[in-house]
This record gives structure tokens, C-alpha cells and sequence, in this order.
């Protein structure tokens, strides 16, 4: 097993691209191109972090050691955000994506009352790499068998979890979308309505969750509303090719509390 410390390094470098704000139902309200870079100095003692995007200020950051709200993948893949939902208090966090020479970050944030606010969608890759952006995602993209792995790494770090999933995704007659999840030996069938971009699974009215569909394969998946004393998931999706997905899930108990990052890696079949 990798450090956290050498997880992190493998995001080391300029990435280009852009931050991209959606409403909660999916309108796109600004895209930024930026410019960051993350440069290890003292032998990769430290990181220092450097973001610039147009008509900002710029942000540094520096780093010496990781952890709090922040959780590495071997392969980079991170994800970063609150580790308490609290009452009368902003709430979100980030999960990252990356994939040879292409990052793809989703930030989910939630207001004072705990309802969805914004989305930002972070594509960047390499500077001096070719650029190569997937179609925005949609519903045929994701119907089928989809096998893959799951890893959950924790923020007690104790040894990570490793286990086979499937997921299924059809329509019925009526065009609603029912998914029926496999891990382990639990399967849990959830079914959903389709409008546009929105995936909405509306079984519970009051857990209602959505996944918008967004540009480069992406998606994200988020209740509307998030409410003390029940557990929630926030979770990202990226087709990386029309046959290979990832998800990430970062997943709060019912008080509130983060406890853990899954990473699954599918293959349509």
C-alpha cells in the first residue's frame, strides 16, 4: 500500500482547464478556464499548490502532510470536504477523478438549510497533453450490465475494503429508469423518473436523490435536501470510455459524520 502522502504525489504537475457552475437542475451559469499547478519542492517534502483562473485572485496553498476531510486513492483519486454535517451550516465536498492525463473534479455544495445550491465541474489535463473531452453524458451511455471493483478506504485508515460489484441499469415500458445495484451479497433496486438531464429516484419523498448528467461523461449524484440524524452518500460518475466508468462515493453515518471513500472501477459487459 502506498502512502497517503505518495497517493497525493501522483497529481503532481500544470493541469489546464476550466470550473464550470451548474444550478442544481443542471443550467450551466459560468465557465472559467484556470490554470493550476501543483509543484513538489524539498524532494517532494512539500506541495505547493497554485490556481489561476481568469478575472481571480490567485489561490496557494501549501502542504506538508494530508488528511482531515482529505482522502487519497493509489491511483490519485481524492476526494476533500467537510467531515461533519452540522446544523444551520453550508455543507459539501469534492470528489476527483484522474485518469492518465486527465483530472475530473465534481464539487457539491448545499446551503444553511440543506438543499442543493451549486455544482462545479472541474475538467483539466496535463498542459502539453492532448485534450480529449467525452460527449456530454447521457441515459443510453449508462443501460446495461456494468461488473467492476470496489475499493473503500476509510478516515481511520485501517485496512481497505476490496469488493465485487454490479450494476444494472434499464427502462421499463413506461420509461422509467430502474437500477438494481449488487456489492458483496447485498442488492438494493432502486427506480427513478427521467426528465432532460435529471435522473431523479423519487421512490421516498422525503429522501429524494438526483443525478444530473453533465458534460465529459460526467455525473453527479446528490440528495436534494440533506438532513441530520440520516445517513447520506454524495457520489460522482465519469465515463472514461463507452465501455469503462468510475464512481466515487463518499458516504456520511447518521450522525452526520464522513466515515468513508469508495472507488469503483466497471466494465460494461
Amino acid at each position: 500500500m502506498k502512502s497517503q502522502w505518495e497517493c497525493f504525489l501522483q497529481n503532481l504537475g500544470v493541469w489546464e482547464g476550466s470550473f464550470t457552475n451548474f444550478s442544481p437542475e443542471g443550467t450551466l451559469l459560468t465557465d472559467t478556464p484556470s490554470h493550476l499547478s501543483l509543484e513538489g519542492v524539498n524532494n517532494n517534502q512539500t506541495v505547493v499548490l497554485t490556481l489561476s483562473r481568469s478575472g481571480g485572485d490567485d489561490v496557494i496553498r501549501e502542504f506538508s502532510s494530508v488528511g482531515g476531510g482529505l482522502l487519497f486513492f493509489e491511483n490519485g483519486s481524492f476526494s476533500e470536504g467537510l467531515i461533519q454535517l452540522g446544523p444551520f451550516s453550508e455543507f459539501g465536498a469534492e470528489l476527483a477523478f484522474v485518469h492518465e492525463n486527465r483530472r475530473l473534479r465534481l464539487v457539491q455544495l448545499f446551503d444553511k438549510t440543506g438543499n442543493l445550491s451549486k455544482l462545479v465541474l472541474i475538467r483539466e489535463h496535463l498542459a502539453r497533453s492532448p485534450v480529449t473531452e467525452r460527449p456530454p453524458l447521457q441515459i443510453n451511455d449508462l443501460l446495461g450490465e456494468w461488473q467492476g471493483q470496489a475499493v473503500t478506504i476509510y478516515r481511520d485508515l485501517r485496512s481497505p475494503d476490496i469488493y465485487s460489484t454490479t450494476l444494472k441499469i434499464q427502462l421499463d415500458d413506461t420509461g422509467r429508469l430502474i437500477q438494481s445495484t449488487s456489492f458483496g451479497d447485498r442488492t438494493i433496486t432502486s427506480t427513478a423518473t427521467i426528465k432532460g438531464s435529471i435522473v431523479l429516484f423519487d421512490q421516498d419523498p422525503q429522501k429524494q436523490v438526483q443525478v444530473l448528467l453533465l458534460p465529459d461523461g460526467a455525473s453527479a449524484t446528490s440528495p436534494l435536501k440533506v438532513q441530520l440524524r440520516q445517513p447520506l452518500f454524495l457520489e460522482a460518475g465519469w465515463l472514461i470510455q463507452s465501455n469503462l466508468r468510475q464512481r466515487m462515493i463518499r458516504s456520511y453515518n447518521d450522525k452526520g459524520e464522513w466515515v468513508s471513500l469508495t472507488l469503483v472501477t466497471e466494465e460494461k459487459v
